[in-house]
């Protein structure tokens, strides 16, 4: 591994972020914080939830909304797990926001509202990992901790021109991230890594002419920069099958069920599906449905999670009367505010339900390691 000059590489990507950094609304600017404005540690904790295998992009509109209606740790502690569950309907990976709620909890009540400051002590709450443990301290608690993400691990790849395949090369990488890590502003230099990861050394076409840190860059001097980082060769994907119904009273309303607390999708609403999982299909057909009705068959949807690739049949019935005990009816003006995921508004979509379009958000099913 090439020695970089800590001093030297710390100063040049300073300089570039008090310039160049993004505006982000979880964010507190260099010349803020100069003036003494210091991070909130509930609106930096919220971000890097939210941004785990999602976009910036993505998160934006998110955040807003959570912010406005929960502004402190203590209002998202108080709200009903449902409610969460609903705002967060369209970020994809369901058990984040179970563990966002019960973080809150647990801050709110164990710690009187106040999140611990050390990445040791964070990593024991709810949803806390390794990154997101050393994000919160580093940008909200001046912690010199080492904080690495996608960004980071493609900039310290090329830097390096590790050739070590990830996630082997993740022990090597956190390494000599702590290494270049400063004592003084290791928030902004953590931030800084990550836009520097997301506008300059991008996976394909790096901007290097641009690049701040180019000095030190060895992928840079061999001009193969976007050889790295080097990943292993992808699995096939498994595909599953499963079926889903839909069904209408006459007055418009849709027959809906909450889904387990724990698994795939874990206390979300859906309308009834058949018992597909990651692991295996799902019955399929009209005798799969939970109730009798005259269920006709109205397409396929196909939808991406992480691990495999799921299809559904759709079928609809229309003047149906009675449902099941495990659900409930939801009228048309209240569907877009339920707890529904993409791949449930999608079933709705083809069966035509009239709601208001489906909150995407861009590509998040499948989830980003990286976050532009």
């Amino acid at each position: 591994m090439p020695t970089i000059n800590p001093t030297a590489f710390q100063a040049a990507l300073i300089t570039w972020y008090d310039r160049h950094h993004r505006e982000l609304p979880w964010r507190v600017s260099p010349r803020a914080r100069a003036a003494g404005q210091k991070p909130d540690p509930y609106r930096i904790w919220l971000s890097e939830i939210m941004l785990q295998q999602t976009t910036v992009a993505a998160v934006k509109a998110y955040f807003e909304k959570f912010t406005a209606r929960w502004p402190s740790v203590g209002d998202l502690a108080a709200a009903p797990e449902g409610d969460v569950l609903a705002q967060w309907a369209g970020l994809g990976y369901y058990a984040r926001a179970r563990n966002l709620h019960a973080c809150a909890k647990t801050v709110s009540e164990t710690h009187d509202g106040a999140f611990p400051e050390t990445a040791a002590a964070l990593k024991t709450l709810p949803g806390i990992g390794e990154y997101t443990s050393a994000a919160i301290a580093a940008i909200a608690f001046d912690e010199p901790a080492a904080v690495v993400d996608g960004n980071v691990e493609r900039v310290v790849t090329r830097l390096a021109a590790i050739g070590t395949p990830l996630p082997k090369a993740k022990p090597q990488i956190r390494s000599l991230v702590a290494g270049l890590t400063p004592d003084r502003r290791p928030g902004d230099f953590a931030q800084a890594m990550m836009d520097l990861g997301a506008t300059i050394c991008t996976p394909t076409r790096p901007a290097c002419v641009l690049c701040p840190v180019r000095a030190f860059c060895t992928a840079t001097k061999t001009a193969e920069a976007e050889r790295f980082p080097v990943k292993p060769k992808k699995a096939a994907v498994p595909e599953r099958r499963g079926a889903a119904f839909v069904a209408l009273r006459p007055d418009g309303a849709v027959f809906l069920r909450k889904r387990p607390g724990t698994g795939m999708l874990g206390g979300m609403s859906e309308p009834p599906t058949s018992d597909w999982s990651a692991r295996g299909d799902g019955a399929l057909g009209p005798d799969a449905a939970p109730f009798e009705a005259n269920w006709q068959p109205v397409g396929e949807i196909e939808h991406g999670f992480t691990h495999f690739r799921l299809t559904l049949e759709v079928w609809r019935a229309e003047n149906v009367r009675d449902g099941s005990s495990d659900g409930w009816w939801s009228r048309p003006e209240d569907v877009a505010s339920e707890a529904l995921p993409t791949v449930m508004r999608k079933v709705l979509k083809a069966a035509k339900v009239a709601h208001p379009p489906p909150r995407e958000a861009g590509g998040v099913a499948k989830g980003r390691k990286t976050r532009p």
